[in-house]
């Protein structure tokens, strides 16, 4: 017969042992699949804006094709296509390797819980086994009154009582550990049939991406046998926003010239030549623009950035570097341009490849909104946020762009770093 010792040590390790199993399964059932899911979400979220993005510039493309000439706007187009098609691909791959880890850490979770059910079950069988030769409610008995003392008794009595409690819980604990188990394989079915349709969503994007480089290389075949055609717009495109730049330079100089003299007249301080001299309603109005950088709403409901910011390699004429002082906005026909933040038209004015033209002035910061034929608002006109200013044009290639610039003063700024990332 075992030391008394020996029996409760046991018996108490094997007591308590249930109740990390079920710990461990808390853990690994439910806690593991929470983790997951946000990063899942996100996922997706980003894969269906892409996709989103993708659809509309498609959309914008087959506007393009509508003209029989081949433009550089449906290169640009294509060019755009392909980069946010790449982005799909890789969020697709993203997703993949998220699920190839959850596969990872269900396998693992699986071989432990089927390593604990087998081992629960030797217990359980050792313990039946042990039952069965003990089964005799005389022995227990005698192992009872031959207790040296009363206390003795009692804990062997207790032995007994929480032994069979054990055994109960040990039954418990077991089916549990099964349901889990079956739980888990049956997720991992689920994960490998998912993974398969993102490896097939994946092949299928991978065509498309191959179908569009080649209509890319088609595009800048018969671009490049125009190449004397593309230099004549590009410099007409380049004088026109050389036209626009002074333009806005001139009537920024203008404003800080009269707001000076009027300085002058009242004996204040004048303000610096390349400063705005602004009201207390205006530097309110300037703080509350400038606080909202990353924030603002774009200047059209829907659209594709087309043209960025800065100095650039042509698409198709090499050696030759473009300049852009804004953004470009392909839209669909009959779209409205906005205004990105309340202020007072500061004019409008009508330009040689940009038509008609509004600026927009929010204390010392200015938007333009330039390709623009139909005009709602005019100089001197307050408007909000979202109000709407104008039609944008259509050109004759069918392309419907518009063109937004933003200034602090006479400083050129970024337009992307300062509307929102997504709509």
């Amino acid at each position: 017969m075992p030391s008394k010792k020996l029996s409760f040590s046991s018996l108490f390790r094997k007591i308590l042992k249930p109740y990390g199993i079920l710990l461990f399964l808390a853990f690994h059932v439910f806690a593991g699949p929470l983790q997951a899911q946000d990063k899942k979400a996100q996922l997706q979220q980003q894969k269906a804006k892409i996709e989103e993005e993708i659809s509309y510039t498609n959309k914008l493309l087959e506007e393009t094709k509508k003209s029989r000439q081949t433009s550089i706007n449906q290169l640009v187009l294509l060019n755009k296509q392909i980069s946010r098609r790449q982005e799909l691909i890789n969020a697709i791959n993203g997703e993949i390797r998220s699920l190839d880890n959850k596969i990872n850490r269900t396998n693992d979770t699986i071989k432990q819980l089927t390593q604990t059910v087998e081992r629960l079950k030797k217990e359980y069988a050792s313990m039946i086994y042990y039952a069965s030769k003990n089964r005799n409610s005389y022995s227990r008995l005698m192992f009872i009154f031959a207790a040296h003392d009363f206390n003795q008794a009692y804990q062997r009595l207790k032995y007994f009582q929480q032994y069979s409690a054990y055994r109960q819980n040990q039954v418990r604990v077991i089916k549990e550990t099964q349901e889990a188990l079956n739980g888990k394989l049956a997720l991992i079915e689920q994960q490998k049939k998912e993974k398969l349709s993102l490896k097939q969503m994946e092949e299928g994007e991978q065509k498309k991406l191959a179908k569009e480089k080649g209509q890319q290389d088609e595009v800048v075949k018969n671009l490049t046998k125009k190449e004397k055609d593309l230099l004549k717009k590009l410099r007409e495109s380049e004088q026109a926003a050389r036209k626009l730049q002074k333009a806005i330079e001139d009537l920024i100089a203008e404003e800080i010239r009269k707001a000076n003299e009027a300085a002058k007249k009242t004996g204040v301080k004048p303000t610096p030549e390349n400063k705005f001299a602004l009201t207390p309603a205006e530097m309110e109005l300037s703080s509350s623009f400038s606080g909202n950088k990353g924030r603002l709403p774009w200047p059209t409901e829907r659209g594709v950035i087309s043209g960025t910011f800065g100095e650039h390699p042509h698409p198709v004429l090499k050696g030759i570097i473009t300049k852009n002082n804004g953004v470009d906005i392909d839209t669909e026909k009959g779209s409205i341009a906005r205004s990105v933040f309340d202020g007072v038209v500061s004019s409008t004015m009508n330009l040689p490849n940009f038509n008609n033209v509004v600026i927009v002035k929010h204390g010392e910061y200015l938007t333009v909104y330039s390709h623009l034929d139909q005009l709602y608002v005019k100089k001197g006109d307050k408007v909000k946020t979202k109000q709407q200013i104008g039609v944008i044009r259509t050109a004759d290639g069918g392309k419907t762009y518009l063109h937004f610039e933003l200034w602090q003063g006479k400083n050129l700024q970024n337009p992307e770093n300062w509307i929102l990332k997504s709509r």
